[in-house]
């Protein structure tokens, strides 16, 4: 959530970052301002009608002494009136105050002044590439492979719960159990302490990472309890400093997770969407930051470098995208999307997304730290994929067939004790 303070002192700043993300704050940004005008000037009444009841409270106290009780009640009644005048006063307060909240959630975050301007996912930055590009002969998509190798079972998925929800099998199992214990000695190595959170959380923790309301429809939701399935352990593990002031030496905070994510995202037909390229039940290993303003952007450079070395280990070409506004997260300031090559769909699949959030969720999390004076500042938070399963398993099986089956890369053998699919 924006800070109010910005946009009361530079709505034009604002106006024109949310532009590069295409969107038109000018509406809000004025009612914002008129209600955070009339919030203050009920403050300001607010205020004197608290300091005279004290002033009164005080006065009523030496009458009372010097014997003047008529003088005493007729203060006593005003003191009554002054306490129903600040009572009103402090409903008109929260009343204001809940509208000024519910259009500052519309806000989405300023892009930084790196983003480059776009609509969409064509206008994106292609910033580096790396790997080598496999030579394959009539390559087989990985939906083909898993049904002849029995490792992923989609019809399966399909009669336990619906599409987009599949069963892995045999060797299939084995390898994203592999993946998931590589990917997170991978980050434990580096530095992040490792947590296993819930799989549900509550309406406030999807507040303060911005899930809610903004995506409130892409996530599954447990009427009953009103809890929320997650969409990826970024929400759970950042909530973890909700409402929390760390010191300033216990920065950077850096945490990482397995957990199974969930998302009831809409998307097109056909062959863009088959096997595991679009999931609505998948697993991920997330790497998350909690780190001081004044470091985030060089935290962020060594999270894309730490992905960009499990890509590498893993052997397949990628590629990593600086996202054009329009292409953005509704919370990100700046994001990176790291693309691997599938060599029998030839295209480029999204396999993880490295984003600086700078104060954004903070503001909404009260995520704070006591900066070099002691005094409480909001902290940035960052988060990214390291890595997401899915689409990494569709290129490693895809781009790793061979006429004798699946050869698993080096770095995988250790962990799943196969070293081919066959």
């Amino acid at each position: 959530m924006l800070n109010i303070r910005l946009l009361r002192e530079q709505p034009d700043l604002v106006l024109e970052r949310l532009r590069v993300k295409n969107f038109d704050a000018s509406d809000i940004i004025q009612k914002v301002n008129e209600l955070d005008i009339s919030r203050r000037n009920i403050q300001t009444e607010l205020d004197a009608c608290l300091a005279e009841q004290n002033s009164l409270a005080k006065e009523i106290g030496n009458l009372m002494k010097s014997g003047k009780r008529d003088e005493a009640e007729v203060a006593k009644l005003k003191v009554s009136q002054l306490k129903e005048e600040s009572k009103l006063l402090d409903e008109r307060m929260n009343k204001f105050a809940s509208e000024l909240n519910d259009l500052l959630v519309q806000l989405p975050n300023l892009p930084h002044s790196s983003v480059p301007k776009g609509k969409g996912a064509e206008e994106n930055v292609n910033v580096k590439e790396g790997g080598e590009m496999p030579e394959l002969k009539n390559p087989v998509p990985h939906w083909e492979l898993a049904r002849k190798y029995d490792i992923i079972d989609f019809d399966l998925g399909v009669k336990l719960t619906g599409a987009g929800f599949p069963v892995y099998k045999g060797k299939g199992a084995k390898i994203q159990r592999a993946l998931i214990s590589y990917f997170l000695d991978l980050n434990t190595a580096a530095g992040y302490t490792e947590v296993q959170p819930p799989l549900m959380v509550n309406e406030a923790s999807g507040f303060g990472t911005g899930q809610l309301p903004d995506k409130g429809e892409q996530m599954y939701h447990v009427g009953l309890d009103n809890f929320y399935l997650i969409p990826t352990a970024e929400v759970p593990v950042t909530n973890i400093f909700r409402d929390v002031i760390l010191p300033l030496n216990n920065l950077p905070v850096k945490m990482t997770a397995y957990t199974p994510c969930f998302r009831r995202e809409a998307g097109s037909y056909g062959k863009d969407v088959r096997g595991l390229n679009r999931l609505h039940q998948f697993d991920k290993v997330e790497i998350v930051q909690v780190s001081h303003p004044d470091s985030s952007y060089e935290a962020l450079e060594g999270m894309v470098s730490h992905v960009e070395s499990i890509i590498k280990s893993l052997g397949l070409p990628y590629r990593i995208l600086r996202l054009c506004g329009g292409d953005m997260s509704f919370t990100s300031a700046l994001t990176y999307d790291f693309e691997v090559y599938s060599a029998a769909q030839e295209r480029w699949l999204e396999v993880s997304s490295v984003s600086n959030f700078e104060s954004f969720q903070s503001n909404r999390l009260k995520l704070r730290y006591k900066d070099e004076n002691g005094k409480p500042a909001l902290a940035h938070t960052l988060n990214g994929s390291a890595l997401a399963l899915p689409r990494i398993l569709a290129a490693l099986l895809e781009n790793n067939q061979r006429p004798e089956g699946i050869v698993v890369p080096e770095v995988l053998r250790p962990y799943c004790g196969f070293d081919i699919i066959d």
